[in-house]
């Protein structure tokens, strides 16, 4: 299975005054517009997956939302355990997805990091690594969500995304 593990784009800064609801800060217009290179360099790349698993949070559902538009990937599927669980229980609950080609898993720092050394290592704390708001890592597994499992495929930026784009 391929997976895309996505970190949502650039979002409006932390402020209890404008967010009270910290689940409610929206991407900023930079962060849409840096956003949309990487996901028309995604449908290019990657022009289809089976489905795309998001936080509901609006920073990542917004992001979720413009592999959509953009990408030409699917509409996004709710997934709470994106927003505070570790990799063990985001892993449970795409578990039962595993018969797919090909998921894509929007979501925050430093759970997406987390996820990828958990895939990769079996250990999320011994990958030293800095998952840019808006990067894309695709990850190739040998089986199914699991510790251990994968291998890394690619990195994708927002700077790379621009500079293929160009």
């Amino acid at each position: 299975m391929d997976v895309y593990l996505v970190r949502h784009a650039i979002a409006e800064q932390r402020g209890f005054d404008l967010w009270p609801d910290d689940s409610q800060r929206p991407l900023t217009e930079r962060g849409r517009e840096k956003f949309k290179l990487v996901a028309e360099v995604l449908r290019k790349m990657v022009p289809y997956v089976d489905a795309v698993y998001s936080s509901r949070f609006v920073r990542a559902w917004q992001t979720a939302e413009m592999l959509t538009d953009h990408a030409d990937w699917p509409e996004p599927q709710s997934c709470p355990e994106l927003e505070f669980a570790s990799p063990e229980h985001v892993c449970r609950a795409l578990a039962e997805h595993s018969d797919m080609d090909s998921i894509a898993i929007v979501g925050h720092e430093p759970s997406m990091s987390e996820l990828t050394g958990y895939l990769l290592l079996g250990e999320y704390e011994d990958l030293p690594m800095i998952f840019k708001k808006g990067g894309v890592v695709h990850l190739q597994l040998m089986g199914s969500l699991r510790p251990a499992s994968a291998v890394l495929m690619w990195y994708l930026t927002p700077k790379l995304a621009k500079m293929i784009g160009e």
